[in-house]
C-alpha cells in the first residue's frame, strides 16, 4: 500500500471528525477517509513501470514556458492582431490543445506544480514566492539521472531545489531573457539527450518595448468585455502585445538552431504558460482567461498535426515527458501521461481537471473542477474581493476600471466582478454556451443534477489529496490602492494541517475510476 494512505489516513479523520469545516464541504464523520483505505486495498500500485530506452532512442526536449500568457493571446488561437507566426507555425507542425488547465494561475506556485507533476497544495509551496521544498520530486532531475544533458534558462521562481536537477542554470540574457537560448543549444555537449527548461519573463509587467517584435497601436488592439474601453487600458494592451510578439521571436530563433542542428525530428517541443494575462480577471483567477494555458506539443513524424479538444492538466506534462523518454513514472506525480493523445488527438486521458487559488498577494482560497462544458468554482472566502495585483488602482488597466467605478459609470456584469464585496459560495458554468463565463447557473434547477455530481467530485478531490482551508491563513499584503500593509506574515498554507505534501494520491481522473488505480 502507499505509504503516504497509512501515514496520513489517521490525522484526516480528525480533521474530519473534529473540524470538518477545514474541508469546506461540512463532513460531519469520518467514514469517507476510511472508505478511501478500503479502497486503496484493491487499487493497484504500479505508477507504469516502463523501460528506459537506449540512447540513441531517447528524444530531446525543449520546455517553453512563458509568463503570464492567455491561451486566446496566440495568432493560432485565434486572436486578430497578436502576431505570433513562429508559434503558428510550431502549431500547424504539431499539436494544438484546446482544453489544457494550469493547477493554479499563479507564478511560483504554478511552476513548482508543473516540476513536480504535483497539486500547489500538496507540493508545499503552493503560495506566490514560496519555493519548492527539496524532499518534493522534479521530473528535470529524473531525466538528468538517467543521463540527460538539463538546463533551465530565465526565470526560476521555483527555489533552491532547482540546483539538483539542472546541470546549468542561466538567469538568462535581455529584456525577456531569451537571448542565450540558442547560445545554450550550440554549447550543449555531443552524444547526450537534452532537456532544455526556457523560461522567458514575457509578458511579465513592467513592459518593455524592443526592436525583436512589432509596436501594436492602441487603436488596434481587442479589448476583452471584462476590461473598461479607455485610452490607458489600450495602451496597456498594446504594450502586453508586444511582449507576446517578442516571446514568439525567440521561439522561432530555437526553432531554426533545432533545424540547423538538423535535431528537429528528435526533439519534442513543447509550449505553455504559467498563468493567464496580467490583467483584471485574468492572472490567478480560475477562468479561462486565467486557469487555461495553451498548449502545442510538436515532433516532426513522432506527434499528429491537428488540434485535440481532450482535457489535460499541467500536472500531466511531467508524467508525458517521463514516459516519452522511456522512464518510469515517479509515484509521487499526480498527473497522468498524454502520450496517447500525441498519436490520436481523439483520445481522453482524463475526464476531470482541478485547480486552485490560493494567496497571491490578496487572500483567497478557490478550488475549481471541469468536466465536458461544466465548470464549478467553489470559493471558500465568499465574503471577500476576488482581487489580483494587476487588478488594482496602481496598474493603468485596473487603475481605469476603478475609476469607472467611482464615477458611477455603467459596468458590464464582468467588468463588476471585480468589485463584488459578497461573492457566490458556488458558480457553475456553461462554457459551450457562455465561454466568457458571466452566467451562473448554479441556482438552475436544469443543472441541479450535474451540478450535484461536480460537488461531489470536488468533495472528493479534495479529501484525496488532503486540501484545507487554512484556519489562520496569509493576510492581504497591500490594499486595492497599492499599498503595503504593515506587518506582513505568512500565515497557514492550504493542506499544511493535513500534511499534503507527503500525499499522493490523485483524486478523481475519469468518471470510471479515480486516483491511485490510474
Amino acid at each position: 500500500m502507499n505509504g503516504d494512505f497509512i501515514g496520513n489516513i489517521s490525522s484526516l479523520n480528525k480533521i474530519f471528525l473534529s473540524q470538518p469545516s477545514r474541508i469546506g464541504f461540512g463532513w460531519s464523520n469520518g467514514c469517507f477517509a476510511w472508505l478511501l483505505l478500503g479502497l486503496a486495498l484493491v487499487w493497484p500500485l504500479s505508477m507504469g513501470q516502463r523501460q528506459e530506452l537506449s540512447g540513441e532512442d531517447r528524444p530531446n526536449f525543449v520546455f517553453f514556458i512563458v509568463d503570464d500568457v492567455s491561451v486566446e493571446d496566440l495568432g493560432c488561437y485565434g486572436h486578430p492582431t497578436i502576431q505570433t507566426p513562429n508559434l503558428d507555425q510550431l502549431a500547424d507542425n504539431g499539436l494544438r490543445f484546446e482544453n489544457a488547465y494550469l493547477t493554479i494561475s499563479s507564478c511560483s506556485p504554478s511552476r513548482c506544480s508543473i516540476i513536480s507533476g504535483r497539486y500547489p497544495h500538496n507540493t508545499g509551496a503552493s503560495e506566490l514566492h514560496t519555493s519548492l521544498p527539496s524532499d518534493q520530486f522534479m521530473f528535470p532531475k529524473a531525466l538528468r539521472d538517467s543521463g540527460y544533458y538539463t538546463v533551465l534558462s530565465g526565470k526560476n521562481h521555483i527555489g533552491s531545489a532547482t540546483k539538483s536537477a539542472f546541470h546549468k542554470i542561466s538567469s538568462g540574457k535581455g529584456p525577456g531573457r531569451e537571448e542565450d537560448w540558442v547560445e545554450i543549444l550550440k554549447d550543449r555537449p555531443e552524444g547526450k539527450p537534452f532537456f532544455c527548461w526556457f523560461a522567458s519573463t514575457d509578458a511579465h509587467r513592467g513592459w518593455t518595448i524592443g526592436e525583436q517584435a512589432p509596436k501594436y497601436k492602441p487603436e488596434n488592439v481587442v479589448v476583452p468585455d471584462y476590461l473598461l474601453d479607455g485610452p490607458l487600458t489600450r495602451k496597456d494592451l498594446a504594450d502586453y502585445y508586444h511582449e507576446v510578439s517578442r516571446m514568439d521571436h525567440f521561439v522561432g530563433k530555437v526553432i531554426s538552431e533545432l533545424k540547423r542542428q538538423d535535431i528537429l525530428n528528435q526533439t519534442y517541443v513543447i509550449f505553455c504558460a504559467d498563468n493567464g494575462r496580467p490583467f483584471p480577471r485574468c492572472k490567478t483567477r480560475l477562468y479561462d482567461s486565467g486557469i487555461k494555458t495553451p498548449l502545442i506539443v510538436s515532433c516532426p513524424q513522432k506527434v499528429q498535426t491537428g488540434i485535440t479538444n481532450s482535457l489535460v492538466s499541467s500536472i500531466d506534462f511531467s508524467a508525458t515527458i517521463l514516459e516519452l523518454a522511456g522512464l518510469q513514472i515517479d509515484p509521487r506525480v499526480q498527473g497522468v501521461s498524454f502520450t496517447e493523445i500525441l498519436s490520436n488527438a481523439n483520445a481522453k486521458t482524463r475526464e476531470f481537471v482541478f485547480a486552485e487559488h490560493n494567496w497571491h498577494v490578496f487572500q483567497a482560497h478557490e478550488r475549481m473542477v471541469r468536466s465536458g462544458n461544466l465548470v464549478l468554482i467553489r470559493n471558500n472566502f465568499p465574503n471577500r474581493l476576488n482581487m489580483c495585483v494587476e487588478a488594482t488602482d496602481q496598474f493603468p488597466s485596473g487603475r481605469e476600471l476603478w475609476e469607472a467605478k467611482r464615477k458611477g459609470l455603467p459596468l458590464t456584469v464582468a467588468q463588476a466582478d471585480l468589485f463584488l464585496e459578497k461573492r457566490p459560495g458556488l458558480e457553475l458554468y456553461d462554457i459551450s454556451e457562455d465561454p466568457a463565463q458571466t452566467k451562473n447557473l448554479a441556482q438552475d434547477p436544469r443543472f441541479s443534477k450535474e451540478m450535484g455530481e461536480l460537488v461531489k467530485k470536488l468533495e472528493y478531490w479534495t479529501v484525496e489529496t488532503a486540501d484545507t482551508v487554512p484556519e489562520d491563513p496569509t493576510p492581504d499584503r497591500q490594499n486595492v490602492d497599492g499599498k503595503k500593509r504593515p506587518g506582513f506574515r505568512r500565515g497557514e498554507m492550504s493542506g499544511d494541517s493535513a500534511n499534503a505534501r507527503q500525499v499522493n494520491r490523485k483524486g478523481p481522473i475519469t468518471h470510471s475510476g479515480t486516483g491511485a488505480g490510474q
